[in-house]
């Protein structure tokens, strides 16, 4: 019977603080949302996975916010 991987990232990549945005290298086998930022204490996401995407388009529209209203008052 074939074992199934749980997380399907692969070795490599990085590990990203969501509030500092501060990139770490990912150790293999320590999920990052285990690993601490080690500049400001939050959980990391992985980079590329589903919730660093969802924090990366929301960031986006954010800043596509923003610039619009700052075109509406200027």
């Amino acid at each position: 019977m074939k074992r199934e991987s749980r997380h399907e990232m692969g070795e490599g990549g990085y590990c990203v603080c969501p509030k500092c945005e501060k990139r770490t290298t990912h150790n293999e086998g320590i999920p990052c949302r285990d690993e601490k930022c080690p500049e400001c204490g939050a959980k990391m996401l992985r980079e590329g996975s589903y919730h660093h995407d969802l924090l990366v388009n929301k960031r986006k529209k954010n800043s596509e916010r923003n610039s619009e209203r700052n075109s509406e008052e200027g």
